[in-house]
């Protein structure tokens, strides 16, 4: 465990669970990575799906689920537009992935007529703690946006941005606009559109933080090496957040740091009017909890009026 990440479950222990839809958890490790987040008192499910397949998933997992709410619903677009309904009436303040596709599930949030969207792109965003790095940090994007163009790019910055301030409080965050290379190559459009949301930050277009790029991932992260590449940059080397080009870079960097890095990760999708948490078969038991401590955090922030 990591002293970085339990402060995240500790700021929750003041706070009352988050009434959160579950979206078709048809499957035994949905309700059992439910269970565990009702254990630890972050979240009062509200569980929609087809309510046979939801008690003998329940029933696979020999888990007790006497006392949730359970919405019948008929198949998981039908769950997933159920949820998105839920969610804009205020009856549910965050939505957890059960046994769907990512697509199918925030197809449903994101329709002109579903009363989630904002302003903003939604993106995905990881915290992260690893012991080689001396605080956590965030991935982004690395689950949602294909191949982002720089709008949706001021976007993803601003949500991680966002993000950041809630669970740390106000102090800037330094954000690194990562490429393969740190100086501007009109070949590179990373590298392009890095100077651009530097501009954009200088003009108040993106706010409450420190950007700098292009910055390769070494100079981001290494003093070091910043130092040797001669790089002069307050966010270079102690960056908090990092800005991939693209979801197929990010979602390699997070998982070569999960997986053979050893970090721990937590996952949100930022920029609706209600968290919204993704889990996969692949995580662990302490990325599923963590996940649900950030949508208990950002569901108090918005409660309170803190973001959008």
């Amino acid at each position: 465990m990591s002293r970085q990440t339990d402060a995240i479950l500790h700021l929750c222990h003041a706070l009352p669970p988050t009434r959160t839809a579950i979206v078709h958890p048809v499957k035994p490790n949905v309700v059992e990575a439910v269970a565990e987040a009702v254990r630890e008192k972050l979240i009062l499910p509200v569980l929609i799906g087809p309510a046979t397949r939801i008690a003998a998933a329940a029933q696979e997992a020999t888990i007790d689920i006497t006392g949730w709410e359970i919405v019948d619903v008929e198949h998981s677009h039908a769950a997933a537009a159920k949820a998105a309904e839920l969610a804009a009436g205020r009856h549910v303040d965050a939505i957890m992935k059960g046994s769907l596709h990512t697509d199918e599930l925030l197809s449903a949030i994101v329709r002109a007529d579903a009363g989630l969207r904002t302003e903003r792109r939604v993106s995905h965003s990881y915290l992260m703690s690893i012991s080689t790095y001396p605080k956590p940090f965030i991935i982004t994007d690395a689950a949602v946006n294909i191949l982002p163009e720089l709008p949706v790019k001021a976007d993803i910055v601003q949500n991680a941005v966002d993000l950041w301030r809630v669970v740390f409080g106000d102090r800037m965050p330094k954000v690194a606009v990562l490429a393969a290379v740190e100086t501007v190559n009109p070949k590179m459009q990373a590298t392009l559109d890095a100077a651009a949301l530097c501009k954009m930050a200088d003009r108040r277009q993106i706010t409450d933080c420190l950007i700098d790029g292009p910055l390769a991932f070494d100079n981001a992260i290494s003093v070091e090496a910043a130092r040797e590449k001669g790089i002069v940059s307050e966010v270079a080397g102690t960056a908090d957040i990092l800005l991939v080009p693209d979801i197929e870079a990010g979602n390699m960097l997070a998982k070569q740091l999960t997986f053979l890095g050893g970090a721990e990760a937590a996952g949100i999708v930022l920029g609706a009017r209600v968290p919204v948490i993704l889990t996969s078969r692949a995580d662990n038991e302490r990325t599923r909890l963590l996940s649900c401590a950030l949508a208990v955090l950002l569901a108090d922030a918005r409660t309170k009026g803190r973001m959008l």
